[in-house]
């Protein structure tokens, strides 16, 4: 298994991240590899798991901004109540 560089994760979209760990859990239950590569699986699936991470993370703070703004939109077109 390869390792990446810093910007060959971040240029990994969220369903690629997704799909890789997915593969790495399921070679890691099936058993049948030596110590070694069970190990650099693990971490492969450690460096997936923060990519998926950070891609969720950014669409949480995306969606609460947008729901900020509307929420402050609709403050600005609702009366005030006196």
């Amino acid at each position: 298994m390869a390792a990446r560089t810093g910007a060959e994760e971040t240029a990994l979209g969220y369903e690629q991240a997704r799909d890789e760990l997915i593969e790495v859990v399921r070679r890691l239950e099936a058993g049948g590899t030596t110590l070694e590569e069970s190990l650099a699986l693990w971490e492969r699936g450690e460096e997936l798991a923060k990519v998926c991470r950070h891609w969720l993370e950014g669409a949480r703070a995306r969606l609460d901004a947008s729901l900020a703004a509307e929420r402050a939109e609709e403050g600005e077109d609702s009366p005030g109540v006196e």
